[in-house]
């Protein structure tokens, strides 16, 4: 399969993280609704492997886990992990973001993979997950790392790292991002398109704090833009593989029909061959790092044009560590992404 990356430059202190949150393998760095998801010395990728949001936050309600143990079915090492909120949040932060980041980008994604993982064992998770809140895979470094994972991974490093996300992540282990006093399902993903998408846009429940908001410092990431190319016959395969599409016969160029756009400008649809097809649909299908693209035809060759990484609800990672920068804390980063949410600590 042929495919251009363009604009993938690594950033200068990034490194391969491992995602958490919701997920189901997407392109990198984001979080949603389920299971999961360094610095320099750590992987070659800038974002997580995991595309921690790809399944929705689940509307029934349970009762509040209780206790201060945490647990995640790693499905990896096919064991379940009973943990310290300290320690769940050092592995989830170690497989979301470099550990040079600054210290409020990596508190509030802290906060936002813990309350999220308490958020996912209040609606029944431990039900699909094998006893755990929700499900990682700490082989592949998605959603927690954990000791000895990130021993290998860092290497020489790992003392020094594990000991700067120990400092920055223990004075904020008991506090959850919340919303009507329980915690709040805070996905994330690596960056948004310029605007955060609503999230019944990318799942089916509308939640008031992830309806979208600006998030302009995306627009300044290396990795906000990138392409990549299919030729007809690849993209046919793709799309009759994952049972999309309509009459992708004769010529290509009469395949694409319009395109729809959510307010935050990712693709709700587009038709293929006279077929209207989801955004989202086609993301996944494609493989592509975002629904917010644009489509162009050369030949017999499809360029897709994607602008920023992930499902692009809730937190922005790169926004994130761009707004740390200014100096905004981690308080006023969760207030952005996370509107009309409350920060409160465990009792």
């Amino acid at each position: 399969m042929r495919k251009t990356a363009l604009c993938m430059s690594v950033f200068a202190l990034l490194v391969l993280l491992t995602p958490l949150a919701g997920l189901s393998l997407l392109p990198r760095g984001e979080s949603s609704p389920k299971s999961s998801s360094g610095a320099d010395s750590q992987a070659s990728s800038p974002w997580p492997e995991s595309d921690p949001a790809s399944s929705q936050p689940a509307a029934q309600t349970a009762a509040r886990p209780e206790g201060d143990t945490v647990c995640l079915w790693d499905e990896g090492q096919g064991q379940l992990l009973e943990l310290s909120p300290l320690e769940y949040m050092v592995g989830a932060v170690a497989s979301e973001m470099p550990v040079a980041w600054p210290d409020e980008a990596l508190r509030a994604q802290g906060i936002a993979s813990h309350s999220y993982l308490l958020y996912q064992g209040m609606q029944g998770g431990a039900e699909a997950n094998n006893g755990g809140w929700i499900t990682v895979n700490s082989s592949l470094r998605q959603g927690y790392m954990t000791p000895e994972v990130m021993a290998s991974y860092w290497g020489d490093a790992y003392e020094e790292n594990l000991a700067r996300l120990q400092e920055v992540l223990a004075p904020v282990e008991h506090t959850l991002l919340t919303w009507e006093d329980e915690p709040a399902a805070a996905c994330y993903h690596a960056i948004s398109c310029g605007v955060t998408e609503a999230s019944q846009n990318v799942w089916s429940e509308a939640l008031p704090y992830l309806q979208g908001v600006d998030s302009p410092l995306d627009l300044t990431s290396p990795d906000y833009e990138a392409q990549v190319v299919y030729s007809a016959t690849e993209l046919k395969a793709l799309l009759e593989e994952a049972g999309l599409g309509g009459d992708l016969s004769g010529d290509c160029s009469g395949w694409m029909g319009p395109i729809t756009y959510t307010p935050a400008g990712y693709v709700d649809t587009m038709e293929w061959g006279g077929a209207a097809l989801k955004g989202t649909d086609i993301r996944g299908a494609l493989g592509l790092r975002s629904a917010c693209f644009s489509v162009s035809l050369e030949g017999e060759d499809f360029t897709f044009t994607t602008r920023g990484y992930g499902h692009g609800v809730g937190m922005s990672q790169y926004g994130a560590k761009a707004m740390a920068l200014t100096g905004k804390s981690y308080g006023e980063i969760l207030e952005t992404y996370y509107p009309g949410t409350a920060l409160k600590e465990e009792e």
